[in-house]
């Protein structure tokens, strides 16, 4: 008599934790999610666009008074440049500065309401919600550019260079918000602390604002200040936007610079949140 054999289905084995799978839907969805953010919430929305505009404002005609010719030396810029065509660029630098922070305290909101234990617990991996996030500041910054240049020209500022030039200089402001929001996420990767992007934002923003020529002459400063300067991816985007605006004129080797300095932070970013990005 032959024995029977019986017949054992096979079940499917699950993936292997380490497979990997691809993220484009992920990043996709995850990035959809912070730009709606930025829309949904009108005091955020408002707070972005006001904020660089009082920075114009206020900062910007606090020179009225500085005679023209005088202004001028001061600036080491054209006859009848203006304080404000000089402080434009600046604040639009400096305002892709401060964007990480906010970047930073919505990654920590989303781990202190459960929102990111969630995400990782999905095939999303933490370099994709890094990344989603560092886009996601860099395009609440991005918001602020047209609102800028539109308050500058009520202000009196006319604006010089051709469209291709405009194109690199909104290229270079995105480069730079993107490198600052990627560094500050870098660095608050590991906390959950709401403090803590705050703190580290005011202790960094400061220097690197004032030790840039954002918005004085970076030829005024002491020597030590100088250094800094030299190496301030803020004051590369200042001098590629003023050059644009107030001259005509374009220098690609900044955008190359700019570039660089979003590249630099991603990857190093990336590498920093794939390890250290936890969510209590």
């Amino acid at each position: 008599m032959s024995a029977e054999v019986a017949h054992v289905p096979t079940v499917a084995r699950p993936a292997a934790e380490h497979a990997w799978v691809p993220q484009g839907s992920q990043f996709y969805g995850l990035y959809a999610r912070e730009v709606i953010k930025t829309f949904r919430n009108p005091w955020v929305l408002v707070i972005t666009l006001v904020q660089p505009f009082m920075w114009l404002a206020f900062f910007g005609s606090s020179f009225d008074a500085v005679p023209v010719a005088q202004l001028d030396t001061l600036l080491h810029a054209p006859p009848g440049t203006g304080y404000l065509s000089f402080l434009l660029p600046g604040v639009l630098a400096t305002s892709m500065l401060s964007i990480g922070m906010f970047g930073s305290m919505s990654t920590i909101q989303d781990k202190r309401f459960g929102f990111m234990k969630r995400i990782l617990l999905t095939p999303t991996t933490k370099a994709t919600v890094y990344l989603t996030k560092a886009l996601g500041s860099a395009t609440r910054g991005f918001v602020q550019i047209p609102v800028m240049i539109a308050a500058a020209y009520v202000f009196g500022v006319r604006f010089a260079g051709d469209p291709i030039m405009w194109l690199g200089w909104i290229l270079g402001l995105l480069f730079l918000g993107l490198g600052f929001s990627a560094f500050f996420l870098a660095l608050t990767a590991s906390s959950t602390d709401w403090q803590t992007p705050g703190v580290i934002s005011n202790f960094i923003t400061m220097p690197l604002m004032f030790a840039s020529g954002a918005l004085f002459p970076s030829s005024n400063y002491p020597s030590w200040m100088q250094v800094i300067a030299n190496w301030n991816p803020v004051g590369y985007a200042s001098l590629f936007g003023r050059d644009i605006l107030v001259n005509g004129q374009v220098h690609w080797l900044y955008l190359g610079y700019l570039a660089v300095f979003a590249a630099v932070m991603l990857v190093a970013g990336t590498l920093v949140a794939s390890r250290y990005l936890k969510v209590e």
